[in-house]
Order: structure tokens, then sequence, then C-alpha cells
């Protein structure tokens, strides 16, 4: 019997302080504030783990920030206020809006800020100084060329569930639900949104607030317009777990696959287990490291950090973990996934 497991990233947020790291510096520390988009996900967690561990290393005073709800724009906009007024040298964000945050996080750039956008990218992206995030668009199509070829010559008949973010859309939810669709060979018509999509091998668009409530009620809805769904996309793990429940609720937890990205702990688990066929696994405790790293330079000698070649963000990396490989698809197995997880 199939074990569930929840966990990790994009079950989003509204702002609310969280406690300062336990280490305290001097006065004169350069100081730098982290905001993210909750801090009871895993994603999170460990993005403030790794934050406060290299700031630690390096003498940075860290001032953290949470949310609990996602989209709750006011309260990033008071959080990177709070930091500009407390004469931080840098604030690394995981905006919940990623359009409407572009004016306060331009306040800060000209206040003398460098801001780092955390997994996110802003729209448009160079609205922040830069980038650390995975490859949203290719995490995207690593499990949409998986499930393609797990469905062999039945791709071409697929029943497809779309599990997004948000109606606003934010960056991250575009390029991964964009990147599975490219993957699986669909043509996805504007790149720059989901919905307008015309193969009729989608059944739909939900969007799920990047949990498992929202999960299980956009699977339900989906279900509802096509019982028949074989095939689910997932924004990430814990929105994959509702799914998966919905369908035991009607006894088709075993012969509908379900795919995500993030690579939590729990959601290797998960794809140990059956419940996720596979997931694409990402590094926030990296992303927040070398964000302060960054804020540390530049408040040193005024050194901006360079994106990956060829991109226009630093890419963090990200893996494919399934134990049913698919030839011409990179991958590796749970064990190494276990290895590399967190949460």
């Amino acid at each position: 019997m199939k074990k569930l497991l929840i966990g990790t990233a994009l079950c989003v947020a509204a702002m609310a302080p969280a406690a300062m790291p336990s280490v305290v510096f001097a006065q004169d520390a350069v100081s730098a504030c982290l905001i993210t988009k909750t801090d009871t996900n895993p994603f999170f967690v460990k993005m403030k783990e790794g934050a406060e561990a290299k700031a630690a290393e390096l003498g940075v005073t860290l001032k953290s920030f949470a949310g609990k709800i996602d989209g709750d724009h006011e309260t990033q906009v008071a959080a990177i206020e709070t930091c500009i007024a407390d004469g931080a040298k840098g604030i690394l964000i995981a905006a919940s809006d990623t359009s409407a945050i572009v004016q306060s996080v331009q306040k800060a750039r000209d206040a003398g800020l460098l801001v780092i956008a955390l997994d996110t990218p802003l729209n448009p992206i160079d609205a922040a100084d830069a980038t650390f995030a995975t490859d949203n668009f290719l995490a995207g199509e690593l499990i949409g060329k998986w499930a393609a070829g797990k469905l062999g010559a039945e791709a071409a008949n697929a029943k497809i569930a779309m599990l997004d973010l948000a109606v606003s859309q934010p960056s991250v939810d575009v390029l991964r639900d964009q990147g599975f669709l490219t993957g699986f060979g669909i043509d996805v018509g504007d790149a720059n949104k989901w919905g307008d999509e015309s193969d009729p091998r989608i059944v739909g668009h939900d969007v799920t607030a990047g949990n498992e409530e929202g999960g299980r009620k956009a699977m339900e809805n989906l279900l509802a317009k096509d019982p028949m769904i074989n095939m689910v996309y997932t924004i990430n793990e814990p929105s994959a777990a509702g799914a998966y429940e919905a369908l035991k609720s009607i006894g088709r937890e075993n012969d509908v696959t379900i795919v995500s990205v993030d690579g939590g702990c729990p959601g290797v688990a998960n794809v140990k287990d059956g419940v996720i066929g596979a997931t694409s696994q990402q590094y926030p405790l990296q992303m927040a490291a070398l964000g302060v790293e960054a804020i540390k330079a530049w408040a040193d000698n005024g050194a901006k950090p360079a994106p990956t070649e060829g991109k226009d963000f630093f890419d963090t990396g990200v893996k494919l973990v399934t134990d049913q490989p698919v030839e011409g698809v990179d991958s590796i197995d749970t064990a190494e996934g276990e290895s590399l997880c967190w949460g």
C-alpha cells in the first residue's frame, strides 16, 4: 500500500516577521534580509537554514521575514520597506507576485541595496540585480519528457490534468507548466502564460495554491470534467500529495501517473513509494547561501554576481528523481535523491 508523505516548496505566503537568527553579530556588521513565502514549508525552511549558516560563516547579520498565504503582496512590500529603513546592504526575496513587487524592488535598488530573487524570477527578470534559481523550465521539461516516455505510444492519447499554482501565474508557475508541456511534446501557444493551449490531450488547468488541500480540490475539479485522466502534472509535491488523495478516493491511485517538482525528502519518499512517478529536484540551500555570499561581496567591493553562461540567471541545478528510468532522459534514483534531499 502506498504511503503518502507531504512536504516542500511553493506552499506560499503572507508576510509576518520570523524570528531573528540566534547568532548575534557586531553592530557594524554587514546586514541582509531574507524574505520567503512561508517559514513552515520545508523548501523555505531549508533556504533559511542555508542563509543563516552562510551568514554566520561570513559575519553577516541576517533578518528573516516569512508569510502564511500566497499572494500577500502588501506585506512583502512592508518587509522591503523595513529592510531599507534598517540599512540592510541587500535583500534575498522569493516573491509572491513577481510583477507587482517590481516597484518596491526598484525602490530598494535606488536606495543602494542589492536585490537578488531566489527560486522565482521577477517579471521582468532584470528587475532584480540577479536571480539564483532552478531552471524551472528545464525542471518542467524533464518531467514532461519522462511522462511522455513512460506512456510511450499511448502519449498520443493521454488525458492530462494540469495542477498549477495561482491565477496570477507567477513566473515559476508559467515556466514549470510550459516546460512540462514542451517536454511532453505539446504546442504551448504563448509561452509566457498557461491556459491558451489547444491540444485536446489537456483536460484542463486548475490552481492549487501550492498546498495539499488545493491539490486535492483541483484534482477533484478536473476529474469531474474527465474521470479518465491518466497523467497529472503538479506545480510541487504538496499539491501532488493532494492530487493523489483525490485519485485514491475514487480508486484510481494505481492507474494514474503523477509528476512534480521540488525534490524534498517527503517528495522523494513519495517517489520511492509510487505516489509520484518522477520529480525534478531543486536545491534551496545553495540558492540562499550563494545569495548571502553575493550580498557580502556587494558590501565589500561593489561586485554583482554574474549569471550562468548563456542564461539570464544563476542556475543552481536540477535533477530528475525516479525509480522508473526512461530512455533518453537523464535521471537519478531515489537512493541518490534521498542523499540530496531537504526537509
